[in-house]
């Protein structure tokens, strides 16, 4: 677009996408003169370019009617309602009767960006032309490429628990919550909050929702893996053509940082280390509610019934996501395999029980080790293996050494036997062998069964070579 306005309005949201909307987009100055009108609303308004801008709400041409085939006056016109009360307009009907009398309807809905320190402001006037049978929210390209978060929802049964269903997400809330659309859509939004997340907030939207009135609000809400964020969220009732509200619609910003942000300067280093620890506790808090409906079923899948870690079948579903991750990040990537030195000698030695605690150790030692991006897991009897991505794949070795003296560093104080007796041991040292294949070459990584296969010849490697150490291919 080019006009004397393109630089005022280069910072309103979403500007990039509008000259391929389907919905119109009309920005007014503060004086209501046009400024710009995408090419959706030149065409449901049959208008030109040149007809529109620098038109006003006093321009004689207007002739716009409400739903009882009343005509408006200036002042009830959608910028001016704006304008006066400053506050949004949400979900109005009015028809546009054109010159040769035809009628569309429209559903608009208008706010307005007003700079305090300038004292200059533009109101946006978006509308979707509702005079045949179409969904308020068809323009899914425009939503699933905005940066806001966007939820809707059905409009019956928003009663907690199981209301409202949500239909439809679009990708930046993909990205903020760590959950995709397929895991949420027949779920309800509340699978997003916690115990912090404010109780008279929850009531204030449920209200709204069972009275069908808009509602805005600042809301704390967690992500898939507990990590909590901000939300300032604007919730819309969408009526079809009859005026019968269908569902909900959500616009979301993450406003996490400038909260934070606010935070920081009203506390002292002292108040940050404490919010720290909350933080962890509620993420720590909110990660076992979230597994807690389903997590037998998970443990017997996907979790090693001894160490509790993840089994081999959870290991490869997940160095598969690595792969997929590394290839579009363009990353490094580390598999190792890890072999506990002369086991069936301490299992002889000692009995099965000691081997058991063993094991349990060093998968403790892994889940302390890792990153949560990492992963790890039990492949075999004394065998477990972990992969990681790094912006260089030679880091691995360090990590792996560090990894291996994490390991040299267990002390088993007390051995239970397999007659119930426990024995001390103060002088027993456990060492491990490690194989390590590392590759910078993401576009010719090899398969998953040859990565293993890889990092388990550079393991015999390291057990041929006196064990406890690394050994690296590359």
């Amino acid at each position: 677009m080019a006009s004397s306005g393109s630089r005022e309005i280069s910072d309103i949201s979403l500007k990039i996408l509008l000259e391929n909307a389907n919905i119109g987009v009309v920005i007014h100055r503060w004086d209501t003169s046009i400024i710009y009108a995408n090419p959706t609303a030149l065409k449901l308004l049959r208008l030109s370019y040149n007809q529109i801008i620098g038109k006003d709400a006093k321009d004689p041409g207007w002739n716009f009617i409400d739903e009882g085939n009343r005509k408006l006056q200036v002042e009830e016109y959608p910028v001016n309602k704006v304008k006066r009360f400053h506050s949004p307009l949400s979900n109005e009907v009015l028809g546009v009767v054109d010159g040769s009398l035809n009628v569309s309807w429209f559903l608009v809905n208008a706010y307005m960006e007003f700079d305090e320190a300038e004292q200059e402001g533009f109101i946006v006037v978006t509308f979707n032309d509702i005079t045949q049978d179409k969904f308020l929210f068809s323009c899914q390209t425009i939503l699933d490429n905005t940066q806001d978060i966007v939820i809707v929802t059905e409009a019956e049964n928003v009663e907690y628990p199981l209301g409202p269903k949500i239909v439809y997400v679009n990708k930046a809330f993909e990205k903020l919550t760590e959950y995709t659309a397929e895991e949420v859509i027949g779920e309800t939004p509340r699978i997003l909050q916690g115990q912090d997340t404010s109780k008279e907030t929850r009531r204030k939207v449920s209200e709204a929702l069972g009275n069908i009135e808009p509602v805005t609000a600042t809301i704390r809400n967690y992500s898939k893996s507990g990590r909590p964020y901000w939300l300032e969220m604007h919730i819309m009732p969408l009526r079809n053509r009859h005026g019968k509200v269908t569902h909900f619609a959500a616009i979301e910003r993450d406003v996490t940082e400038q909260i934070y942000r606010a935070e920081q300067l009203e506390r002292r280093n002292a108040d940050l280390k404490e919010l720290k620890k909350n933080l962890e506790r509620i993420v720590s808090e909110r990660t076992d509610q979230l597994r807690r409906a389903n997590q037998e079923l998970e443990r017997m899948a996907y979790y090693d019934a001894l160490t509790g870690i993840p089994n081999r079948q959870a290991f490869y579903g997940q160095i598969n996501r690595l792969i997929s991750l590394a290839k579009r990040r363009n990353l490094s990537i580390v598999v190792g395999i890890i072999d506990i030195d002369f086991f069936k000698q301490l299992n002889d030695r000692f009995g099965h029980p000691f081997g058991d605690q063993v094991l349990k150790e060093v998968g403790a030692v892994l889940v302390r080790f890792f990153r949560q991006e990492d992963v790890y897991g039990r492949v075999g009897g004394e065998e477990f293996a972990f992969a990681m991505l790094l912006e260089d794949a030679k880091d691995g070795l360090i990590i792996a050494n560090r990894l291996l003296e994490n390991i040299r560093k267990m002390q088993l104080q007390e051995i239970p036997t397999d007659d119930g007796v426990v024995v001390g041991t103060p002088d027993l040292k456990l060492t491990a062998s490690i194989g390590l294949y590392q590759s910078n070459e993401i576009k010719n990584l090899p398969e998953i069964d040859r990565l293993i296969k890889l990092a388990d010849k550079a393991l015999y490697l390291a057990k041929e070579g006196g064990r406890d150490q690394v050994k690296v291919l590359e």
